[in-house]
């Protein structure tokens, strides 16, 4: 199996200016979109698997169906799988035990104390068995997994919160609060960049941004110029697949094929896949 530890992966798009895109995956379909897309554009991507997933389909059926994937489309790419926002030390364990190759303590709505205390933990088995891990500090607003943070909630990450947490944690890549949300956008986000610089220079290791559905184009190439090198990517996925399957059965209303209208959803969010990967620069870095 081609598969790479995240933190070798993010830390080789840091050194190289690119960024890795962390695609949710929800089922067959969709990690297959995935990973079809990202040996078309020789790229190594992350697959992550969330909340909303492993509620409805449990981690090992996701994770066997990656394995599964991989062999039967003879997928070559460096894969990483991520698990994201996991708010239970103990799922992060069960993760580790069922070879993710990336783990993502979330203890933003936690104090910052026990933010630190539960992250470090998770740090610590991640490096002993050569894992990848992330932690978040700041919170992001909107909706993803079944997690929702109002914008009234929401922070920007402040330079000092950041040094602090990514020192006493030792997260291989961190997570921060920049002016971008989860879900779908009801404003143009304008991302915070004077303050993506400090805390860059401030930590001087690899920055996450989630909420990447959504933002401009531009901005997302400024940020990785600024040392964004992992981009989650998740409602515009959603969107795309759904518009595929929307727009084959309003062709062939009398198709009750599942095949048919999956196959025209996986081709229109492969679509979006290849768009993300060109634009994070990591096409042809396999």
């Amino acid at each position: 199996m081609p598969y790479m530890s995240g933190k070798t992966m993010i830390k080789e798009a840091w050194d190289n200016s690119y960024a890795i895109g962390a695609f949710t995956a929800h089922n067959l379909e969709t990690i297959k979109a995935v990973l079809l897309a990202a040996q078309e554009e020789q790229s190594p991507i992350m697959i992550q698997i969330g909340q909303k997933a492993i509620n409805e389909m449990g981690m090992k059926p996701l994770r066997d169906a990656v394995d599964s994937l991989i062999q039967h489309h003879e997928i070559t790419v460096p894969i990483c799988i991520h698990l994201d926002h996991s708010r239970k030390f103990e799922q992060c364990m069960e993760a580790a035990t069922r070879d993710f190759q990336s783990l993502m303590f979330d203890g933003s709505a936690l104090p910052f104390e026990d933010n630190i205390r539960i992250t470090k933990a998770v740090v610590e088995v991640a490096n002993a068995l050569g894992l990848g891990a992330e932690g978040e500090i700041g919170k992001i607003g909107g909706t993803e997994d079944d997690i929702t943070v109002d914008e009234k909630d929401a922070m920007v990450t402040t330079v000092e919160e950041a040094l602090d947490f990514s020192e006493r944690t030792g997260v291989d890549y961190l997570a921060v609060s920049i002016g971008t949300a989860h879900g779908v956008y009801k404003t143009t986000p304008e991302l915070k960049f004077d303050r993506l610089s400090e805390i860059k220079e401030a930590v001087k290791k690899p920055i996450v941004l989630h909420g990447g559905s959504g933002v401009p184009d531009d901005q997302v190439v400024e940020a990785v110029k600024r040392g964004v090198a992992k981009i989650n990517v998740d409602t515009e996925l959603r969107q795309g697949f759904i518009a595929g399957v929307k727009a084959y059965w309003e062709a062939n209303p009398e198709d009750v094929i599942l095949a048919d209208a999956n196959n025209s959803g996986i081709a229109s969010m492969m679509e979006v896949v290849k768009h993300k990967i060109r634009l994070f620069g990591s096409n042809g870095k396999a």
